[in-house]
């Protein structure tokens, strides 16, 4: 029997599929992209997968990937993308072991993730199409945690806003010297 708590959670080795092609430029001699996942993959570390001419696509890692309660609001958003997708995280490879120059450090199914990664500039963050079979697991997680908020509106206070305007200014000023005076607080010379 599994307590609470470890229902809150769900994990999943996935492996991370990325694509070398030729750069456009000859600035960028290489464009690392990554374009599909494979789940349930064993460990591999940039194992050539296919090879068409200058193309090769590598299984560059497998990392584990976790599904947390709080975070499926962003699980939905990215299955009810156009295209379902999950979100492969790239960052700067500091030893220097991989080819590209980049290491696969997460693959998250939370479109708020990635966008929290997006924001930092210093990742490669692309969306790949999920597997079916992935799609249907995380959806069962989305259906036993998610509970819609219903949609409240917000009352207004009841000040009105709609009354008709003395004149240009501020009726607090009382300084007949203001150009942004309202008229009707100019105080009129007694009559003796």
């Amino acid at each position: 029997m599994c307590s609470r708590t470890e229902q809150w959670k769900r994990e999943l080795r996935v492996g991370a599929v990325v694509r070398r092609s030729p750069g456009v430029t000859r600035w960028v001699k290489e464009i690392w992209k990554p374009v599909a996942v494979i789940p349930g993959a064993p460990d591999a570390f940039w194992k050539e997968l296919v090879r068409e001419e200058d193309v090769v696509d590598y299984h560059a890692d497998t990392v584990t990937m976790e599904l947390f309660r709080a975070d499926v609001e962003g699980y939905l958003v990215s299955l009810n993308m156009a295209v379902p997708s999950i979100w492969i995280i790239m960052d700067r490879d500091v030893t220097s072991q991989s080819p590209s120059g980049w290491v696969v450090s997460t693959i998250t199914a939370s479109a708020h993730e990635a966008l929290d990664a997006l924001d930092s500039g210093e990742s490669i963050v692309e969306a790949v199409p999920i597997p079916e079979s992935m799609a249907a697991w995380i959806k069962e997680f989305i259906d036993m945690h998610y509970i819609e908020e219903p949609f409240k509106k917000r009352r207004r206070d009841e000040v009105r806003v709609d009354g008709a305007e003395d004149a240009k200014g501020d009726p607090r000023i009382r300084q007949e010297s203001d150009v942004y005076r309202a008229p009707a607080n100019i105080k009129k010379p007694r009559i003796q």
